[in-house]
């Protein structure tokens, strides 16, 4: 009689010879279902409208066919039956979700241009103006200093991409820190979010997930290859998720505004060839801190006003100058209401480049993907609002322009400090000593070459 270990190993080793016996199956995958988006057809199939939203699509990119959508209607109502009528149908569908946001009626009037609300710390490019010394550029006083890497990657991690270094990634960490320190003191709930989303939910939230020139990573799932719902991309922002979560849902109007927070990497295929934004200022990946709200028609101007009012605090408190602007209607994405940005100057550009902004999307985005105020019954649908708090890549390099020193090093604004062991300034890190090859190895190497 065998031992009982050795049973147990006996029937290990059965079930192993009737694992490998069966046949090879894929593993099984998810069909991600969402609702059809519900548009305000009783505005947009409405002809007496049809020159105002033509005029809006002109003012926003011309994106969007609206004579398209009412002959496609028309068409419906012929009395089409059948397959064509399914795909007549499915063909609205997609015109409708092709339609931009309406513009808020101030915007009209700003003739393509934005509007300055207000400057923010000029001082101190009136000092760095005086200043005759000369003012780098991020990538060169990162080269002097060791702190990053950008070039010669292009055989292993591709175009756009970048190591930060030792401290230079310490104050990345340290610019999560403090801004997610601030959202939390604001009540902001703080979510961890996933970086793979359904198309459908992406393209819910405004960004085309077709064509040659749109902006999203994707990522097959191991469903058929023409079902467009088994289509996985890489989020661009963490607002998607945020909004995903929600998909389907009807919440508690008086437990809105729901302000959210998410920290994420995020994915985007742009790029660009013009010189102000080499380096670090428009890359494929990177990290960025996400203001994130749904609440109720009523309450979406508010917190639009009070995610541009957070953005202003933490770049002033850091010592950033910088400039807060309303944007024209030519600069709002398909889901923007209305929209303001936060651009810094960089002295090292010698320019203002874009490190913040907020939207207003009112009902857009909620239609598209289900979200609903219980209860209401004029106005059911939530309104979203977005904000970024922080986006790492221009953070950093309109800290380290703005505030670098002549010996080649660079003082932490006083806010960060406690997130860095109360370093108080970036120093020129030593380079790595390159590996010499032992005296074996080097014989080796002879006598390879003979």
């Amino acid at each position: 009689m065998l031992p009982k270990c050795m049973d147990r190993m006996l029937l290990v080793l059965v079930a192993r010879r009737q694992l490998c016996s069966q046949p090879f199956r894929r593993m099984s995958y998810h069909r991600f279902e969402l609702q059809q988006p519900i548009y305000d057809t009783d505005y947009l199939l409405d002809p007496a409208n049809a020159d105002q939203i033509e005029a809006n699509i002109l003012l926003r990119k011309g994106v969007g066919d609206i004579r398209l959508v009412h002959e496609l209607q028309e068409r419906l109502q012929g009395g089409v039956t059948g397959e064509s009528r399914r795909q007549l149908a499915d063909r609205l569908q997609t015109e409708l979700g092709k339609l931009p946001n309406r513009t808020h009626p101030r915007l009209l009037s700003y003739e393509g241009k934005p509007r300055l609300v207000r400057r923010y710390n000029e001082p101190q490019i009136e000092r760095a103006t005086n200043d005759h010394r000369p003012h780098y550029e991020f990538g060169d006083i990162c080269k002097r200093m060791n702190l990053y890497r950008m070039e010669a990657l292009g055989n292993f991690t591709g175009h756009r991409s970048y190591y930060l270094l030792d401290e230079l990634a310490e104050l990345e960490h340290a610019l999560i820190g403090y801004t997610v320190e601030r959202l939390l003191q604001e009540q902001f709930r703080l979510i961890s979010v996933p970086d793979l989303l359904p198309a459908r939910i992406i393209e819910s939230c405004g960004m085309s997930t077709t064509g040659t020139r749109n902006q999203v990573y994707k990522v097959t799932s191991g469903g058929p290859a023409d079902d467009s719902r088994d289509v996985l991309c890489l989020s661009g922002t963490s607002e998607m998720a945020l909004a995903g979560y929600f998909a389907g849902r009807a919440l508690p109007g008086e437990r809105l505004p729901l302000r959210l927070a998410a920290v994420s990497r995020c994915y985007r295929a742009e790029t660009s060839a013009l010189h102000e934004e080499k380096g670090i200022y428009r890359v494929h990946q990177f990290t960025k801190v996400e203001m994130f709200a749904i609440c109720r028609p009523d309450q979406s101007a508010g917190v639009l006003r009070q995610f541009r009012d957070i953005e202003v605090s933490l770049f002033e408190q850091l010592g950033l100058p910088f400039v807060l602007l309303d944007m024209p209607a030519c600069e709002l994405g398909a889901p923007a209401y209305r929209k303001y940005d936060i651009e810094a100057w960089m002295p090292g550009r010698q320019m203002y480049g874009e490190i913040s902004s907020c939207s207003d999307c009112t009902d857009y985005q909620a239609r598209r993907l289900g979200i609903r105020v219980d209860g209401a019954q004029q106005q059911p649908f939530a309104h979203t609002v977005n904000g970024t708090a922080c986006a790492i890549p221009r953070m950093l390099i309109a800290l380290l322009e703005n505030f670098q020193n002549e010996d080649y090093t660079v003082s932490i604004p006083e806010p960060l400090q406690r997130h860095m062991h109360g370093k108080q300034v970036l120093r020129r890190r030593k380079v790595l000593p390159e590996l010499k090859l032992t005296k074996r190895l080097q014989q080796e190497e002879l006598v390879c070459t003979v």
